[in-house]
């Protein structure tokens, strides 16, 4: 069997020469169930990107950093000057291993994107190739986002509080299982049919906002010239301010006389919750972005407020006034009686002409968006206030044709969920195939 477990005791004894750190986290070990031919130390599959951008590329080359995430995933930056850049940078191709030297320990750690040139890295975020006849990039990946690696990070960790950092040579020495490279195919397999599976629903629910993106536009006199002319002329008292955007949403509005107002059909939400009239309570906080629409941000402790918060219930909507146009805006999907929001955020409910699911998909849409960004307001951080989205202008759709649309919605939906739900129970499985307490013959 495995023994995963740390040290339990508050007091234990234990040789000094036997130490790599000196703290109680650095006690932790593993006993991996593999043969010992297996666990090997990642030195023997990992290389050290140690060539420099100016090996290669000159101070005035333009080249892209990397971002990487918690959950290991890894985005590119814009890019930058390389003179623009304080230190020494350092190249790294496709399917790179990369860490955060400081958050390795919060998941920061995965592999570098294709086909993208000039990638690179400053020392604080360490880049290795991986020696692909011995292990799959990844296998490895899966193997960093284990709970056992990440507890393995966790007691190697030294430095001052806030700003721990794990080193190269410490990664390196880790000893983990590297299996035959067909065991390690058959779990990355395993692994990336589950992921299809969520992929496919995603892409059917794109095509489906695509789809009414384009039934709205199609509906819309002179969309496509209203949306992106550099030449237009507006009737100054159609228009809510004088700037370019607000011209547009007037001439929007003139060349489309029998669309509604939006506030002729919503009704803004302003029930105020102050958490400190009910001490010693959890509150559910809900947040919003472009990813994920209305999600769980936290729950906080009664405490830790200082102004009062919004109240939100199951098919209200709301959105972050500031980024509202980059769709950071969604429908509140079925929550706790005492959830509430940000009192930052504007939050509406619908009262008439359409039907919650048919705006939630609406929302999605570039159209929806792009009339968002006609009604900003103010000048470098612009908003959208619940006074100015109600005044956006849209056709009345047809409650059949809401319909339609909602049905295939909550059928794609159904799908995701289901296929996140297996990627949890695969996820789980994924850990025990790499301690060794599960065979890739079992699955």
């Amino acid at each position: 069997m495995v023994d995963t477990q740390p040290i339990q005791g508050k007091v234990f004894a234990i040789g000094y020469q036997n130490l790599s750190t000196w703290s109680v986290a650095a006690q932790f070990t593993v006993s991996w169930n593999w043969n010992e031919e297996t666990i090997k130390p990642l030195t023997t599959v990992l290389d050290i990107r140690k060539e420099g951008a100016l090996d290669k590329l000159t101070p005035d080359s333009m080249v892209k950093l990397l971002t990487i995430h918690f959950d290991g995933s890894i985005e590119v930056r814009d890019p930058v000057r390389i003179n623009d850049i304080k230190g020494k940078l350092f190249r790294v191709y496709a399917d790179d291993v990369v860490f955060s030297k400081i958050d390795i320990r919060n998941g920061a750690i995965g592999l570098a994107p294709d086909n993208i040139k000039n990638m690179c890295v400053t020392l604080e975020f360490p880049a290795y190739s991986v020696d692909t006849q011995k292990a799959s990039p990844k296998y490895v990946k899966l193997l960093f986002q284990t709970n056992i690696f990440k507890q393995l990070l966790n007691s190697m960790i030294s430095g001052a509080s806030g700003r721990k950092r794990i080193q190269p040579s410490q990664l390196e020495a880790l000893k983990v299982p590297i299996p035959a490279l067909r065991i390690q195919q058959k779990i990355v397999a395993y692994w990336d049919k589950k992921q299809k599976k969520i992929a496919n629903a995603i892409a059917a629910k794109r095509e489906l906002t695509a789809e009414l993106n384009k039934f709205m536009i199609n509906k819309t006199y002179k969309y496509q010239l209203l949306k992106s002319s550099k030449l237009f002329s507006a009737n100054f008292a159609q228009a809510s301010q004088w700037d370019v955007k607000a011209g547009r949403a007037a001439v929007f509005k003139e060349a489309n006389p029998d669309f509604i107002r939006l506030g002729d059909y919503t009704e803004e939400c302003v029930i105020k919750i102050k958490p400190w009239e009910f001490p010693d309570k959890k509150w559910p906080i809900y947040g919003v972005n472009n990813k994920d629409g209305v999600f769980l941000s936290s729950n906080q402790g009664t405490k830790q407020f200082n102004a009062a918060y919004k109240k939100i219930e199951k098919n209200w909507f709301f959105h972050n006034p500031t980024r509202a146009n980059v769709g950071s805006l969604g429908i509140v999907p079925e929550v706790p009686k005492d959830a509430i929001t940000s009192p930052e955020y504007k939050v509406w409910k619908l009262t008439d002409g359409f039907d919650p699911q048919f705006m939630d998909l609406l929302l999605q849409t570039e159209y929806f968006l792009t009339l968002v960004s006609f009604h900003r307001v103010g000048g470098v951080k612009q908003r959208m206030y619940y006074e100015n989205f109600a005044e956006i202008r849209i056709p009345l759709i047809d409650k059949d044709v809401q319909q339609k649309y909602i049905k295939r919605k909550i059928n794609y939906e159904h799908q995701l969920s289901v296929a996140i739900n297996s990627l949890a129970e695969c996820r789980k499985n994924i850990e025990n195939l790499i301690l060794g307490t599960l065979s890739v013959e079992e699955l």
